[in-house]
């Protein structure tokens, strides 16, 4: 098909360095296509075995093959409201993992900000409400986190 080919002679063929008028990005823009492609049809094994093919003959290739394209890289910020601590400013970052088919999003806060203090204060309500929601004595005393030993009957007065 047209982008093997088309991959083949970008990495392979050093004529491809004076046919494109930017080999960089051309190159850039091969892989990106490849990755794309992957993303959609993993088991693809023609694609998979040029993929090796271009990665066992170019370094070129398996450089780019390897940092995946910052285009599929994304940083943002965004509102978010919670009824439990109000609003919040998230910054996130996404990284699209085309093999998967997933995209990764990781949220965080500026440090020293007013939302890191609402997100530290909205993670220890919810260790606070997992804590009483998973542990199986009934009783309303806290409870370290080392295990009961076993064999001692448990008081329940």
């Amino acid at each position: 098909g047209a982008i093997p080919n088309h991959a083949r002679f970008t990495f392979l063929d050093p004529r491809s360095h004076r046919f494109w008028g930017d080999w960089e990005r051309a190159a850039n823009d091969t892989v990106a296509l490849l990755q794309a492609e992957a993303g959609r049809d993993p088991y693809d094994k023609d694609l998979t075995d040029l993929v090796g093919e271009l990665c066992t003959r170019s370094e070129d290739f398996r450089t780019r093959w390897a940092r995946h394209d910052v285009r599929q890289h994304h940083l943002g910020a965004k509102p978010f409201h919670h009824p439990v601590v109000g609003d919040l400013h998230l910054t996130y970052e996404s990284l699209d993992l085309p093999a998967d088919d997933l995209t990764l999003v990781a949220y965080g806060t500026e440090p020293g900000s007013d939302s890191e203090d609402k997100l530290r204060l909205l993670a220890s309500w919810a260790a606070e409400v997992a804590l009483h929601h998973h542990t199986p004595q009934h009783d309303d005393q806290p409870h370290n986190t080392t295990p009961h030993t076993t064999g001692m009957p448990h008081d329940a007065s």
